[in-house]
Protein backbone atom coordinates (compact mmCIF):
# COMPACT_ATOMS: atom_id res chain seq x y z
CA UNK A 1 0.00 0.00 0.00
CA UNK A 2 2.71 2.47 0.97
CA UNK A 3 4.61 1.55 -2.17
CA UNK A 4 1.58 2.59 -4.21
CA UNK A 5 1.43 5.92 -2.39
CA UNK A 6 5.16 6.42 -2.93
CA UNK A 7 4.73 5.64 -6.61
CA UNK A 8 1.97 8.24 -6.91
CA UNK A 9 3.99 10.76 -4.93
CA UNK A 10 6.45 10.89 -7.84
CA UNK A 11 3.76 12.51 -9.96
CA UNK A 12 2.44 16.06 -10.01
CA UNK A 13 2.11 16.54 -6.24
CA UNK A 14 5.76 16.05 -5.52
CA UNK A 15 6.72 18.27 -8.42
CA UNK A 16 5.18 21.02 -6.33
CA UNK A 17 7.72 20.46 -3.58
CA UNK A 18 10.85 22.55 -3.54
CA UNK A 19 13.13 20.47 -5.77
CA UNK A 20 14.83 17.61 -3.95
CA UNK A 21 14.36 19.11 -0.52
CA UNK A 22 12.65 17.14 2.24
CA UNK A 23 12.67 17.58 5.96
CA UNK A 24 15.46 15.30 7.24
CA UNK A 25 13.54 13.60 10.03
CA UNK A 26 15.07 10.14 9.60
CA UNK A 27 17.33 9.92 12.65
CA UNK A 28 16.11 11.56 15.81
CA UNK A 29 17.88 12.76 18.91
CA UNK A 30 15.73 10.59 21.15
CA UNK A 31 14.82 11.45 24.72
CA UNK A 32 15.35 9.08 27.63
CA UNK A 33 13.92 5.65 26.95
CA UNK A 34 11.49 4.08 29.38
CA UNK A 35 12.30 0.53 30.41
CA UNK A 36 8.84 -0.48 31.52
CA UNK A 37 5.49 1.00 30.63
CA UNK A 38 2.63 -0.44 28.71
CA UNK A 39 3.35 -3.32 26.37
CA UNK A 40 0.93 -1.71 23.94
CA UNK A 41 3.01 1.48 23.59
CA UNK A 42 6.22 1.44 21.53
CA UNK A 43 7.03 5.16 21.85
CA UNK A 44 5.79 8.50 23.13
CA UNK A 45 6.04 11.97 21.55
CA UNK A 46 5.38 14.34 24.44
CA UNK A 47 2.04 13.02 25.71
CA UNK A 48 1.02 11.30 22.47
CA UNK A 49 1.45 7.53 22.56
CA UNK A 50 2.39 5.44 19.52
CA UNK A 51 0.62 2.11 19.92
CA UNK A 52 2.23 -1.20 19.10
CA UNK A 53 -0.65 -1.96 16.75
CA UNK A 54 -0.21 1.27 14.75
CA UNK A 55 3.53 0.73 14.37
CA UNK A 56 3.17 -2.94 13.40
CA UNK A 57 0.54 -1.96 10.81
CA UNK A 58 2.98 0.63 9.43
CA UNK A 59 5.76 -1.97 9.44
CA UNK A 60 3.64 -4.54 7.59
CA UNK A 61 2.53 -1.95 5.02
CA UNK A 62 6.16 -1.37 4.03
CA UNK A 63 6.09 -4.70 2.19
CA UNK A 64 9.55 -5.81 3.38
CA UNK A 65 10.97 -8.78 1.54
CA UNK A 66 11.39 -12.13 3.27
CA UNK A 67 15.12 -11.64 3.91
CA UNK A 68 14.60 -8.23 5.54
CA UNK A 69 11.95 -9.71 7.83
CA UNK A 70 14.26 -12.54 8.87
CA UNK A 71 17.01 -10.03 9.61
CA UNK A 72 14.84 -7.73 11.76
CA UNK A 73 15.91 -9.39 15.05
CA UNK A 74 19.60 -9.22 14.03
CA UNK A 75 19.89 -5.67 12.66
CA UNK A 76 18.87 -2.12 13.58
CA UNK A 77 16.50 -1.85 10.59
CA UNK A 78 13.40 -1.80 12.81
CA UNK A 79 14.93 1.04 14.86
CA UNK A 80 15.43 3.07 11.68
CA UNK A 81 11.87 2.35 10.56
CA UNK A 82 10.55 3.48 13.94
CA UNK A 83 12.69 6.61 13.72
CA UNK A 84 11.24 7.38 10.30
CA UNK A 85 7.70 6.75 11.58
CA UNK A 86 8.26 9.06 14.57
CA UNK A 87 9.59 11.75 12.23
CA UNK A 88 6.40 11.61 10.20
CA UNK A 89 4.26 11.79 13.33
CA UNK A 90 6.24 14.76 14.65
CA UNK A 91 5.77 16.57 11.33
CA UNK A 92 2.01 16.03 11.62
CA UNK A 93 2.08 17.47 15.16
CA UNK A 94 4.08 20.46 13.91
CA UNK A 95 1.61 21.08 11.09
CA UNK A 96 -1.22 21.03 13.62
CA UNK A 97 0.69 23.36 15.95
CA UNK A 98 1.29 25.84 13.12
CA UNK A 99 -2.38 25.47 12.12
CA UNK A 100 -1.46 24.47 8.56
CA UNK A 101 -4.72 23.26 7.06
CA UNK A 102 -6.18 22.24 3.73
CA UNK A 103 -9.80 22.89 2.87
CA UNK A 104 -11.84 20.05 1.33
CA UNK A 105 -12.42 22.22 -1.72
CA UNK A 106 -8.65 22.66 -2.19
CA UNK A 107 -8.07 18.93 -1.89
CA UNK A 108 -10.81 18.33 -4.45
CA UNK A 109 -9.19 20.80 -6.87
CA UNK A 110 -5.78 19.11 -6.50
CA UNK A 111 -7.22 15.73 -7.49
CA UNK A 112 -9.53 17.07 -10.21
CA UNK A 113 -6.62 18.89 -11.86
CA UNK A 114 -4.20 15.97 -11.78
CA UNK A 115 -3.69 14.82 -15.37
CA UNK A 116 -3.05 11.28 -14.10
CA UNK A 117 -6.83 10.96 -13.94
CA UNK A 118 -7.63 12.77 -17.19
CA UNK A 119 -9.46 11.25 -20.12
CA UNK A 120 -10.25 13.38 -23.18
CA UNK A 121 -8.63 16.34 -21.37
CA UNK A 122 -10.94 16.22 -18.35
CA UNK A 123 -11.12 14.40 -15.02
CA UNK A 124 -12.38 10.82 -15.27
CA UNK A 125 -13.96 9.31 -12.18
CA UNK A 126 -13.47 5.86 -13.71
CA UNK A 127 -9.72 6.41 -14.14
CA UNK A 128 -9.55 7.61 -10.54
CA UNK A 129 -11.38 4.51 -9.26
CA UNK A 130 -9.21 2.30 -11.45
CA UNK A 131 -6.08 3.89 -9.97
CA UNK A 132 -7.30 3.22 -6.42
CA UNK A 133 -8.09 -0.41 -7.22
CA UNK A 134 -4.77 -1.06 -8.97
CA UNK A 135 -2.88 0.59 -6.08
CA UNK A 136 -4.86 -1.27 -3.40
CA UNK A 137 -5.88 2.05 -1.84
CA UNK A 138 -9.14 3.29 -0.39
CA UNK A 139 -10.24 6.79 -1.39
CA UNK A 140 -10.08 8.14 2.21
CA UNK A 141 -6.52 6.83 2.72
CA UNK A 142 -5.32 8.18 -0.62
CA UNK A 143 -6.94 11.57 -0.12
CA UNK A 144 -5.58 11.82 3.44
CA UNK A 145 -2.09 11.19 2.06
CA UNK A 146 -2.55 13.87 -0.63
CA UNK A 147 -3.71 16.34 2.01
CA UNK A 148 -0.66 15.59 4.18
CA UNK A 149 1.70 16.08 1.24
CA UNK A 150 0.09 19.41 0.35
CA UNK A 151 0.38 20.64 3.95
CA UNK A 152 4.05 19.64 3.96
CA UNK A 153 4.52 21.60 0.74
CA UNK A 154 2.98 24.64 2.39
CA UNK A 155 5.37 24.27 5.35
CA UNK A 156 8.38 23.94 3.05
CA UNK A 157 7.32 27.01 1.08
CA UNK A 158 6.87 28.93 4.33
CA UNK A 159 10.37 28.03 5.54
CA UNK A 160 12.11 28.81 2.25
CA UNK A 161 10.16 31.93 1.34
CA UNK A 162 12.00 35.21 1.00
CA UNK A 163 15.49 33.78 0.55
CA UNK A 164 17.67 36.08 -1.56
CA UNK A 165 20.68 34.33 -3.08
CA UNK A 166 23.99 36.27 -3.29
CA UNK A 167 26.03 35.98 -6.50
CA UNK A 168 28.94 34.16 -4.84
CA UNK A 169 26.65 31.20 -4.00
CA UNK A 170 25.49 31.05 -7.63
CA UNK A 171 29.15 31.12 -8.71
CA UNK A 172 30.00 28.36 -6.24
CA UNK A 173 27.16 26.17 -7.57
CA UNK A 174 28.22 26.87 -11.16
CA UNK A 175 31.82 25.84 -10.47
CA UNK A 176 30.71 22.49 -9.11
CA UNK A 177 29.66 21.55 -12.64
CA UNK A 178 31.82 23.79 -14.82
CA UNK A 179 35.60 23.89 -14.51
CA UNK A 180 38.55 23.62 -16.84
CA UNK A 181 40.65 20.92 -15.25
CA UNK A 182 43.82 19.43 -16.72
CA UNK A 183 44.43 15.97 -15.33
CA UNK A 184 46.59 12.88 -15.68
CA UNK A 185 45.02 9.53 -14.90
CA UNK A 186 45.39 5.76 -14.91
CA UNK A 187 42.37 3.64 -15.82
CA UNK A 188 42.55 0.57 -13.55
CA UNK A 189 40.23 -1.56 -15.70
CA UNK A 190 43.01 -3.79 -17.07
CA UNK A 191 44.62 -3.94 -13.64
CA UNK A 192 41.52 -5.75 -12.36
CA UNK A 193 40.93 -7.90 -15.45
CA UNK A 194 43.37 -10.61 -14.44
CA UNK A 195 42.80 -14.28 -15.22
CA UNK A 196 41.19 -16.10 -12.29
CA UNK A 197 42.53 -19.64 -11.72
CA UNK A 198 40.02 -22.54 -11.81
CA UNK A 199 41.27 -23.56 -8.36
CA UNK A 200 40.15 -20.21 -6.92
CA UNK A 201 36.74 -20.55 -8.57
CA UNK A 202 36.30 -24.04 -7.10
CA UNK A 203 37.40 -22.83 -3.66
CA UNK A 204 34.80 -20.03 -3.62
CA UNK A 205 32.06 -22.40 -4.84
CA UNK A 206 32.79 -24.96 -2.09
CA UNK A 207 32.60 -22.26 0.59
CA UNK A 208 29.32 -20.87 -0.73
CA UNK A 209 27.41 -23.92 -1.98
CA UNK A 210 24.17 -22.87 -0.30
CA UNK A 211 24.32 -19.50 -2.03
CA UNK A 212 24.41 -21.09 -5.49
CA UNK A 213 20.83 -22.29 -5.60
CA UNK A 214 17.58 -20.96 -7.01
CA UNK A 215 13.92 -21.17 -6.17
CA UNK A 216 11.44 -22.36 -8.76
CA UNK A 217 7.70 -22.00 -8.28
CA UNK A 218 4.47 -23.11 -9.92
CA UNK A 219 1.29 -21.02 -9.94
CA UNK A 220 -2.30 -21.06 -11.03
CA UNK A 221 -4.01 -17.84 -11.99
CA UNK A 222 -7.01 -16.25 -13.67
CA UNK A 223 -7.17 -12.88 -15.40
CA UNK A 224 -10.08 -10.62 -14.40
CA UNK A 225 -11.51 -8.67 -17.33
CA UNK A 226 -14.81 -6.80 -17.84
CA UNK A 227 -15.78 -9.48 -20.35
CA UNK A 228 -15.56 -12.43 -17.94
CA UNK A 229 -16.75 -10.51 -14.87
CA UNK A 230 -19.67 -8.35 -16.08
CA UNK A 231 -20.05 -9.43 -19.71
CA UNK A 232 -18.97 -6.07 -21.08
CA UNK A 233 -15.85 -4.59 -22.71
CA UNK A 234 -15.90 -1.45 -20.57
CA UNK A 235 -13.79 -0.79 -17.48
CA UNK A 236 -16.71 0.90 -15.76
CA UNK A 237 -17.77 1.43 -12.17
CA UNK A 238 -19.67 -1.86 -12.11
CA UNK A 239 -16.48 -3.73 -13.04
CA UNK A 240 -14.43 -2.07 -10.30
CA UNK A 241 -17.19 -2.77 -7.78
CA UNK A 242 -16.95 -6.45 -8.74
CA UNK A 243 -13.17 -6.33 -8.26
CA UNK A 244 -13.74 -4.90 -4.78
CA UNK A 245 -16.20 -7.69 -4.10
CA UNK A 246 -13.71 -10.37 -5.20
CA UNK A 247 -10.89 -8.84 -3.18
CA UNK A 248 -13.07 -8.79 -0.06
CA UNK A 249 -13.94 -12.45 -0.55
CA UNK A 250 -10.22 -13.30 -0.72
CA UNK A 251 -9.71 -11.47 2.56
CA UNK A 252 -12.60 -13.49 4.00
CA UNK A 253 -10.81 -16.73 3.13
CA UNK A 254 -12.69 -17.81 0.00
CA UNK A 255 -10.50 -20.19 -2.05
CA UNK A 256 -9.39 -19.57 -5.61
CA UNK A 257 -11.28 -22.64 -6.83
CA UNK A 258 -14.51 -21.29 -5.30
CA UNK A 259 -14.00 -17.90 -6.94
CA UNK A 260 -13.28 -19.54 -10.31
CA UNK A 261 -16.58 -21.42 -10.09
CA UNK A 262 -18.60 -18.46 -8.80
CA UNK A 263 -17.39 -16.03 -11.46
CA UNK A 264 -16.89 -18.56 -14.25
CA UNK A 265 -13.20 -17.68 -14.65
CA UNK A 266 -10.72 -19.38 -16.96
CA UNK A 267 -7.95 -20.85 -14.79
CA UNK A 268 -4.38 -21.37 -16.01
CA UNK A 269 -1.54 -23.39 -14.48
CA UNK A 270 2.19 -22.88 -14.91
CA UNK A 271 4.93 -25.46 -14.61
CA UNK A 272 7.75 -24.90 -12.12
CA UNK A 273 9.30 -21.71 -13.47
CA UNK A 274 12.28 -19.54 -12.63
CA UNK A 275 11.84 -15.87 -11.81
CA UNK A 276 13.29 -14.88 -15.20
CA UNK A 277 11.12 -17.30 -17.26
CA UNK A 278 9.54 -14.60 -19.45
CA UNK A 279 7.21 -15.82 -22.20
CA UNK A 280 4.40 -14.55 -24.40
CA UNK A 281 1.88 -15.55 -21.75
CA UNK A 282 3.88 -14.40 -18.71
CA UNK A 283 5.57 -11.02 -18.75
CA UNK A 284 8.50 -10.11 -16.52
CA UNK A 285 6.29 -7.94 -14.30
CA UNK A 286 3.63 -10.64 -13.98
CA UNK A 287 6.15 -13.32 -12.98
CA UNK A 288 7.75 -10.89 -10.55
CA UNK A 289 4.34 -10.30 -8.95
CA UNK A 290 3.71 -14.05 -8.78
CA UNK A 291 7.05 -14.56 -7.05
CA UNK A 292 6.01 -12.19 -4.27
CA UNK A 293 3.40 -14.74 -3.19
CA UNK A 294 4.82 -16.38 -0.07
CA UNK A 295 2.16 -18.87 1.09
CA UNK A 296 1.09 -22.03 -0.71
CA UNK A 297 -2.56 -22.27 -1.84
CA UNK A 298 -3.34 -18.78 -0.59
CA UNK A 299 -4.97 -16.66 -3.34
CA UNK A 300 -4.18 -13.00 -3.78
CA UNK A 301 -5.53 -10.17 -5.91
CA UNK A 302 -2.88 -8.66 -8.23
CA UNK A 303 -2.82 -5.57 -10.43
CA UNK A 304 -0.09 -5.67 -13.09
CA UNK A 305 0.25 -3.32 -16.08
CA UNK A 306 -3.38 -2.18 -15.79
CA UNK A 307 -4.58 -5.79 -15.78
CA UNK A 308 -6.08 -7.68 -12.84
CA UNK A 309 -5.48 -11.25 -11.70
CA UNK A 310 -6.26 -13.82 -9.05
CA UNK A 311 -3.21 -15.98 -8.38
CA UNK A 312 -1.82 -18.46 -5.90
CA UNK A 313 1.40 -20.41 -5.53
CA UNK A 314 0.85 -24.19 -5.72
CA UNK A 315 4.46 -25.45 -5.45
CA UNK A 316 7.91 -24.18 -4.51
CA UNK A 317 11.30 -25.92 -4.73
CA UNK A 318 14.93 -24.98 -4.14
CA UNK A 319 17.32 -26.31 -6.79
CA UNK A 320 21.09 -26.55 -6.32
CA UNK A 321 23.15 -25.15 -9.17
CA UNK A 322 26.08 -26.94 -10.82
CA UNK A 323 29.48 -25.24 -10.40
CA UNK A 324 30.15 -25.65 -14.14
CA UNK A 325 27.11 -23.59 -15.18
CA UNK A 326 28.14 -20.40 -16.94
CA UNK A 327 25.86 -18.36 -14.69
CA UNK A 328 27.57 -19.76 -11.59
CA UNK A 329 31.09 -19.28 -12.95
CA UNK A 330 30.31 -15.69 -13.99
CA UNK A 331 28.86 -14.99 -10.54
CA UNK A 332 31.95 -16.38 -8.78
CA UNK A 333 34.30 -14.41 -11.03
CA UNK A 334 32.34 -11.22 -10.38
CA UNK A 335 32.53 -11.87 -6.63
CA UNK A 336 36.29 -12.42 -6.74
CA UNK A 337 36.85 -9.30 -8.86
CA UNK A 338 34.78 -7.16 -6.49
CA UNK A 339 36.67 -8.48 -3.46
CA UNK A 340 39.96 -7.80 -5.24
CA UNK A 341 38.87 -4.25 -6.15
CA UNK A 342 37.88 -3.50 -2.56
CA UNK A 343 41.17 -4.82 -1.20
CA UNK A 344 43.42 -3.11 -3.75
CA UNK A 345 41.46 0.16 -3.76
CA UNK A 346 41.66 0.33 0.04
CA UNK A 347 45.41 -0.21 -0.14
CA UNK A 348 45.92 2.45 -2.85
CA UNK A 349 43.66 4.97 -1.09
CA UNK A 350 45.54 4.52 2.17
CA UNK A 351 48.91 5.02 0.45
CA UNK A 352 47.64 8.18 -1.32
CA UNK A 353 46.23 9.58 1.95
CA UNK A 354 49.50 8.88 3.78
CA UNK A 355 51.53 10.50 0.94
CA UNK A 356 53.28 7.18 0.25
CA UNK A 357 51.91 7.13 -3.30
CA UNK A 358 53.30 10.21 -5.07
CA UNK A 359 53.11 11.52 -8.64
CA UNK A 360 56.43 9.86 -9.52
CA UNK A 361 55.21 6.57 -8.05
CA UNK A 362 52.16 6.86 -10.28
CA UNK A 363 54.50 6.39 -13.28
CA UNK A 364 56.24 3.45 -11.59
CA UNK A 365 52.88 1.81 -10.77
CA UNK A 366 51.74 2.17 -14.38
CA UNK A 367 54.96 0.71 -15.79
CA UNK A 368 54.99 -2.22 -13.34
CA UNK A 369 51.39 -3.20 -14.20
CA UNK A 370 51.59 -2.48 -17.95
CA UNK A 371 49.18 0.47 -17.68
CA UNK A 372 49.21 3.90 -19.35
CA UNK A 373 49.25 7.36 -17.75
CA UNK A 374 46.85 9.39 -19.91
CA UNK A 375 46.22 13.14 -20.10
CA UNK A 376 42.95 15.00 -20.72
CA UNK A 377 41.16 18.29 -20.06
CA UNK A 378 37.67 18.46 -18.58
CA UNK A 379 35.31 21.45 -19.00
CA UNK A 380 32.03 20.30 -17.39
CA UNK A 381 30.31 17.29 -15.82
CA UNK A 382 29.46 15.73 -19.20
CA UNK A 383 32.57 16.71 -21.10
CA UNK A 384 34.42 13.40 -21.37
CA UNK A 385 33.49 9.98 -22.72
CA UNK A 386 35.98 8.24 -20.43
CA UNK A 387 34.37 9.36 -17.17
CA UNK A 388 30.81 9.34 -15.87
CA UNK A 389 29.40 12.60 -14.48
CA UNK A 390 29.69 11.14 -10.96
CA UNK A 391 33.41 10.48 -11.40
CA UNK A 392 33.97 13.95 -12.95
CA UNK A 393 32.19 15.50 -9.97
CA UNK A 394 34.74 13.82 -7.68
CA UNK A 395 37.58 15.00 -9.93
CA UNK A 396 36.24 18.58 -9.70
CA UNK A 397 36.44 18.29 -5.91
CA UNK A 398 40.15 17.36 -6.05
CA UNK A 399 42.68 20.15 -5.45
CA UNK A 400 45.50 21.05 -7.83
CA UNK A 401 48.74 19.04 -7.50
CA UNK A 402 46.80 16.32 -5.65
CA UNK A 403 46.30 12.61 -6.25
CA UNK A 404 43.00 10.83 -5.71
CA UNK A 405 41.58 7.33 -6.16
CA UNK A 406 38.12 7.74 -7.66
CA UNK A 407 35.55 5.01 -8.31
CA UNK A 408 31.88 4.90 -9.24
CA UNK A 409 29.25 3.55 -6.86
CA UNK A 410 29.37 0.02 -8.29
CA UNK A 411 33.20 -0.18 -8.43
CA UNK A 412 32.90 -0.65 -12.18
CA UNK A 413 35.14 2.30 -13.06
CA UNK A 414 38.29 2.92 -11.02
CA UNK A 415 40.87 5.66 -11.68
CA UNK A 416 43.99 7.11 -10.15
CA UNK A 417 43.75 10.87 -10.81
CA UNK A 418 46.38 13.61 -10.64
CA UNK A 419 45.13 17.19 -11.06
CA UNK A 420 47.65 19.45 -12.82
CA UNK A 421 45.71 22.72 -13.09
CA UNK A 422 42.21 24.15 -12.51
CA UNK A 423 40.56 27.24 -14.01
CA UNK A 424 37.17 28.45 -12.72
CA UNK A 425 35.02 30.22 -15.33
CA UNK A 426 32.80 33.13 -14.30
CA UNK A 427 29.02 33.20 -14.65
CA UNK A 428 27.14 36.51 -14.88
CA UNK A 429 23.46 37.39 -14.84
CA UNK A 430 23.34 37.45 -18.65
CA UNK A 431 24.28 33.78 -18.86
CA UNK A 432 21.33 31.72 -20.10
CA UNK A 433 21.91 29.20 -17.27
CA UNK A 434 22.19 31.79 -14.49
CA UNK A 435 18.65 31.29 -13.16
CA UNK A 436 19.08 27.51 -13.17
CA UNK A 437 22.20 27.70 -10.98
CA UNK A 438 20.57 30.35 -8.82
CA UNK A 439 17.73 27.89 -8.13
CA UNK A 440 20.23 25.15 -7.26
CA UNK A 441 21.98 27.51 -4.84
CA UNK A 442 18.62 28.38 -3.28
CA UNK A 443 17.73 24.72 -2.85
CA UNK A 444 21.05 24.00 -1.14
CA UNK A 445 20.69 26.98 1.19
CA UNK A 446 17.08 26.09 1.93
CA UNK A 447 18.12 22.52 2.75
CA UNK A 448 20.53 23.89 5.36
CA UNK A 449 17.67 25.90 6.83
CA UNK A 450 15.54 22.75 7.04
CA UNK A 451 18.36 20.93 8.82
CA UNK A 452 18.42 23.69 11.45
CA UNK A 453 14.62 23.54 11.66
CA UNK A 454 14.85 19.79 12.23
CA UNK A 455 17.26 20.34 15.13
CA UNK A 456 14.81 22.80 16.68
CA UNK A 457 12.05 20.18 16.43
CA UNK A 458 14.27 17.69 18.24
CA UNK A 459 14.40 20.12 21.15
CA UNK A 460 10.72 21.01 20.94
CA UNK A 461 9.34 17.46 21.10
CA UNK A 462 10.36 14.91 23.72
CA UNK A 463 10.59 11.44 22.21
CA UNK A 464 10.80 8.30 24.35
CA UNK A 465 11.19 4.72 23.13
CA UNK A 466 9.89 1.64 24.94
CA UNK A 467 12.82 -0.67 24.20
CA UNK A 468 11.17 -3.71 25.78
CA UNK A 469 8.19 -3.41 23.47
CA UNK A 470 10.41 -2.65 20.46
CA UNK A 471 12.53 -5.75 21.15
CA UNK A 472 9.37 -7.83 21.52
CA UNK A 473 8.18 -6.64 18.10
CA UNK A 474 11.66 -7.33 16.69
CA UNK A 475 11.69 -10.90 17.96
CA UNK A 476 8.19 -11.63 16.69
CA UNK A 477 9.47 -11.83 13.12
Amino acid sequence: MLNSIKKYSKTFLFKLLVGIIILPFLFWGMGDVFSGGSQNVVAKIDSEKISTRDFVNYLNALDLNEQDRKNLPKTDLINKILSDYIGKRVLILELEDLKVTLEDSSLKNIILNDKTFFKDNKFSRTKYEKFLISSSLSAPLFETNIAEQEKKRQLLSYLSGGIEIPNFLVQHEYNKENQTKKIEFINLKKYYEKTIPDQKIDEVFQKNKDFYSEIVKAFKYAELTPTNIIGSDEYNENFFNKLNEIENKILDGVSLDQLVLEYNLGIKNTELIKKNNVSKQLSEKLISSFYKLENLNSPEFLAVDKKYYLAEMIESKTLKKNKNEKEVIDSIKAQIIIENKITENSKLAKEITNKKFTRSQMDSFAKKNNLIVQTTTLNNLNDNKTFSSGVIKRIFETDDKSLNLITDNMLKDNFIIYVKETKLPKIDRQNENYESFKLKAKLRLANNIYNIYDLSLNKKYSVEINNKTLNRIKNSF
